[in-house]
């Protein structure tokens, strides 16, 4: 019942094309701080074990950032799809 309260407002165009902007710059400013840890992880640190867990951590995190990108692009190509449609009406 809220979403249809009058105070609901679509979004704009505008504003889905700057979430989509700022959602592309933020995944891909993730990707670059996983690749610099990834490449400090190991400096320094003699335990295999360390590093083990550290190589572990950054998989995670990397894959679950692939996950997050694939979702996001999912939904994005919804959209698309969603403009297209109405264009050729």
């Amino acid at each position: 019942s809220h979403i249809m309260s009058h105070e609901y407002v679509r979004m704009t165009d505008t504003e889905r094309d700057q979430i989509d902007q700022d959602a592309q710059v933020f995944m891909r400013t993730c990707a670059d701080a996983i690749h610099q840890l990834r490449t400090e992880a190991h400096k320094g640190v003699q335990s295999a074990q360390v590093k083990e867990h550290r190589t572990a951590v950054l998989d995670f995190i990397e894959d679950y950032l692939k996950r997050v990108c694939k979702l996001y692009s999912e939904q994005r190509a919804i959209r698309v799809k969603r403009v297209i449609d109405k264009k050729r009406l």
